[in-house]
């Protein structure tokens, strides 16, 4: 009796152990997901993220190998950071990016060969300080995007060529760049023309931001197609994609993305946030106002727009042949002192200890 007593008692202890062990309803797909993005997502396209050096060991380094499979260089590829000199290049920090990637099976884009910001001075001068001739400034142009592109040929398979060439203002077609002050429109072609001849198997694209406001959306159609037009090697559009919890529309996002398409492009979602504060250009200091903080409507609003965008995403998986977000988690994020320095945003699916959002559950949680 005793022995059938306590054969008894540990069985229904040994029950209760399990009953207090076993996942709550609503947590257990969470908890037991092993799963990374890229998995969620690998019958529609790759998922990449921005880095930089810093990004490639400890913490960050284990979430980007578990959630994307390509990743961009934040900054190490930028003119002015891998070109600082005439006759001197800065390779270490590009190097260590591509050799992470290869080491781990991703996909890289480069980013970028010309641009109107992080450009070094002595592009555009002489030896005397004068500005230098057309010729000149091409010919230099070629000669760096000739030196980087073939370093990394046939391991880094799309380049953002030409960044950010349309105005912000809608009365302009271009912007007043150096570059275009001192070689016209031409400087663009010339940039796609030089890329294509250091890897000709590499995708060129043209990337840009607000690419889905109306306006600028049909100058940037504008462009696209005069390159096609003229037989220039474009092969795509970047749409940056730096959002807000306000815009774009769903309207808007569907629009953009049938307009470029219609011209046979490819389409890389090319730098993914959604700030928690309404889109500027212009830096300012941060206002008293400002919280610091990710507040539960706030949440909620990023939440909405996340699951919006990637839904419009998966519906042009056949245009969209890639996205990438810009930084890996909330910790660290561009938009911390950019517009506004500061203020701390909170635009990714990562947290500042690098665990899953809510909105990053929307977004992975659909059905295949």
């Amino acid at each position: 009796m005793n022995l059938i007593f306590r054969v008894i008692m540990f069985s229904f202890l040994g029950a209760l152990m399990f009953a207090s062990c076993k996942p709550r309803k609503g947590h257990a797909v969470k908890e037991a997901d092993q799963k990374g993005m890229k998995d969620h997502y690998r019958s529609y396209f790759p998922v990449g993220v921005a880095v930089g050096p810093q990004s490639l060991k400890g913490d960050e380094a284990v979430l980007i190998k578990q959630h994307f499979n390509s990743i961009t260089a934040e900054n190490a590829m930028k003119m002015g950071p891998i070109h600082p000199q005439e006759n001197r290049y800065f390779w270490r920090d590009a190097d260590s990016i591509v050799s992470f990637a290869e080491k781990n099976g991703l996909k890289i884009r480069g980013h970028n060969l010309l641009w109107h910001e992080q450009t070094p001075d002595w592009l555009f001068k002489d030896g005397s300080g004068n500005q230098v001739s057309k010729e000149v400034l091409l010919l230099r142009l070629k000669d760096h995007i000739t030196s980087v592109v073939k370093r990394y040929k046939g391991k880094i398979y799309a380049w953002d060529v030409v960044n950010e060439a349309i105005d912000d203002s809608p009365q302009n077609y271009l912007r007043n760049s150096e570059w275009y002050r001192i070689c016209g429109d031409e400087f663009i072609s010339k940039a796609f023309q030089y890329a294509h001849e250091a890897d000709p198997e590499a995708l060129l694209f043209y990337n840009d931001y607000n690419t889905e406001r109306p306006e600028k959306r049909e100058r940037i159609y504008r462009l696209l197609k005069e390159l096609l037009n003229a037989k220039v090697p474009v092969h795509g559009v970047g749409l940056q994609a730096h959002w807000s919890i306000y815009e774009p529309t769903e309207q808007d996002l569907r629009a953009a993305i049938e307009k470029y398409s219609s011209l046979g492009l490819q389409l890389h979602i090319t730098e993914l946030d959604m700030s928690v504060y309404p889109w500027e250009k212009d830096r300012r200091e941060k206002r008293p106002d400002e919280a610091d903080s990710l507040s539960p409507e706030l949440e909620q609003k990023q939440i909405a727009q996340y699951s919006m965008v990637f839904k419009v995403f998966r519906e042009y998986k056949k245009n969209i042949t890639s996205v990438t977000f810009w930084n890996v988690s909330d910790r660290y994020t561009w938009l911390d002192s950019y517009p506004v320095a500061g203020r701390k945003n909170y635009p990714l699916l990562f947290d500042i200890n690098l665990k899953p959002k809510k909105a990053y559950w929307e977004v992975v949680n659909f059905k295949k």
